[in-house]
């Protein structure tokens, strides 16, 4: 299979390539020197003659300033506006697989209960992007989105605290490109990506829950959401090996 890929140099990106070289796929790349991923005629130009297009593209801000709605401009046009053209120039140009990026953290707060693809969601602040790139993905007749938990290992750089208590997904961003592999072959449609541990395992600072009204960033890392990949799994074999 001839395999588009945008997001190349980032942190599943790199990920990604090698894997899709070692199952024997020719891979290209995009150079955004050349072509803008917000140009969906030049797209389709780059896609012609490729199978599959996987968009990996993001801008995710590491600073302190990643509170900030502001900070999060850039990412989410690349979600919502490059999601679109990256979809349309894939249509246009005949690719039968596209799959998109995204995040698990739209899910609402669930307790102790599994949250599969069709639990409820609650995309507020710079999360809503991710349910864009969603349903710019799925107009694509062979669209695939993953809702990818939170990534932790390898180049991976984790939030500096949670709120609160209960579940979050997580996801050794190894494991996140080897599902963006996985489901090159998958019926199209919404999957999760991680493993459901509780948060006082991560390791990673935990503030008291009402510091969760202070930013959207915060009120996310909040919720308890117990997000499972069952689907996933039963439709690839995917299954998380690595470990952070």
């Amino acid at each position: 299979m001839k395999v588009f890929v945008i997001g190349a140099s980032g942190v599943l990106g790199r990920e990604v390539l090698p894997l899709l070289r070692a199952a024997g796929h020719e891979v290209g790349v995009l150079d955004r020197h050349r072509t803008s991923m917000f140009d969906a005629a030049r797209l389709a130009e780059a896609f012609a003659g490729y199978d599959a297009v996987i968009n990996l593209a993001t801008r995710i801000p590491l600073s302190a300033k990643a509170v900030l709605a502001s900070a999060w401009a850039e990412n989410n046009r690349i979600r919502v506006e490059g999601s679109a053209a990256v979809a349309e120039a894939a249509r246009r140009a005949g690719v039968g697989r596209l799959v998109q990026e995204g995040i698990s953290f739209v899910y609402a707060d669930g307790g102790d209960r599994e949250l599969d693809e069709t639990a409820a969601l609650k995309p507020v602040g710079h999360i809503a992007s991710s349910m864009v790139a969603q349903e710019n993905a799925l107009k694509h007749p062979g669209g695939v989105f993953l809702r990818i938990g939170m990534l932790i290992g390898g180049e991976a750089k984790s939030p500096p605290v949670l709120v609160g208590d209960g579940w979050m997904s997580v996801v050794h961003p190894g494991d996140a490109a080897a599902a963006a592999v996985a489901v090159l072959d998958a019926p199209p449609g919404v999957y999760n990506v991680g493993k459901p541990v509780l948060k006082r395992e991560l390791g990673i600072t935990r503030l008291p829950r009402f510091m969760g009204g202070f930013a959207a960033s915060f009120e996310i890392f909040g919720r308890s959401q117990r997000v499972v990949s069952t689907k996933l799994t039963e439709a690839t074999g995917w299954k998380p090996e690595k470990s952070w």
